[in-house]
């Protein structure tokens, strides 16, 4: 199958000092595909994210889309792009990425304003077809994102990301914010979208436990570098990495109670700091 996402060979360095953050990095996301990102603060996911949008650009590598290199991209090339509305992006806290004086209607509508070319009827039309898409009550359109719910605030972040049809859905940190059982929805809505629309999702967390049950591979990124990528199962099972292994023995499990082993957490912890100490790939 084509990629909807490839990357390939990805640098990336940003401030004054032009400080490398991304490190050869390869990804790919197929339509219909949940990839998630895994690694710590500071390891460069939300950099990654940025590069994909065109918001960063790259020292060296490629962004591709559909087979269409975007990197390269520039005035109104890259402003058709945007407006196509094909890579849509959600954010970690929906109440700040969210305009507290646009109701939920407007809110939902915004994408395809921009676009142009809708009638007053055909953005009603659009705006409840995605708040029932999402399972968001038509009663909540005239509200604004302070009267509403986090989980409620999350599905109208995500159903105005999906109003204008997106090949690529890019969320960033999307369930760290909310309790555990809305976590567990807003991840069934995710995977029922790459069902039901084929669209591919790129899930950045730093908990490898939310990927368990909606990931279908997952990325591990350290410092800047992919250290490893395989099937949610390889990596949850049979991990190869150490930083690899140090998350998947940070996971809880209700099924066994018993706090992680020490001496096995320390040993992987000098696996980690080893494997950083060696010299970093930088760009060219």
């Amino acid at each position: 199958m084509t990629a909807l996402l490839d990357v390939s060979g990805l640098h990336v360095a940003l401030g004054r000092k032009r400080t490398g953050i991304l490190h050869g990095v390869d990804l790919t996301v197929a339509p219909g595909e949940i990839v998630g990102l895994i690694g710590e603060t500071g390891s460069g996911k939300t950099t990654l994210a940025r590069a994909v949008l065109g918001l960063v650009q790259a020292r060296s590598g490629t962004v591709a889309i559909d087979g269409r290199e975007t990197g390269g991209l520039r005035g109104g090339a890259l402003r058709a792009f945007r407006r196509s509305g094909a890579v849509q992006y959600v954010f970690q806290d929906p109440l700040r990425s969210l305009d507290p004086e646009r109701t939920v209607f407007d809110t939902l509508i915004e994408g395809l304003v921009v676009r142009g070319g809708y009638g007053r009827a055909e953005l009603q039309d659009a705006a409840r077809n995605v708040a029932q898409l999402v399972s968001l009550p038509l009663d909540l359109l005239p509200k604004h994102p302070g009267e509403l719910s986090g989980g409620q605030r999350q599905r109208v972040a995500i159903a105005r990301a999906i109003a204008v049809e997106p090949r690529l859905l890019i969320c960033d940190e999307p369930v760290s914010a909310l309790d555990a059982s809305t976590r567990i929805t807003i991840l069934e809505l995710l995977l029922r979208l790459c069902d039901t629309r084929d669209i591919g999702v790129l899930l950045i967390t730093h908990d490898l436990g939310s990927l368990g049950g909606v990931a279908d591979r997952i990325v591990v990124l350290y410092q800047g570098q992919v250290v490893e990528t395989g099937t949610t199962e390889e990596i949850l099972l049979a991990p190869r990495h150490p930083y690899t292994r140090l998350l998947v023995t940070s996971v809880p499990s209700i099924r066994d109670e018993r706090p992680p082993d020490p001496e096995l957490r320390r040993a992987l912890r000098d696996e980690v700091r080893a494997q950083s100490s060696s010299p970093q790939i930088t760009g060219v």
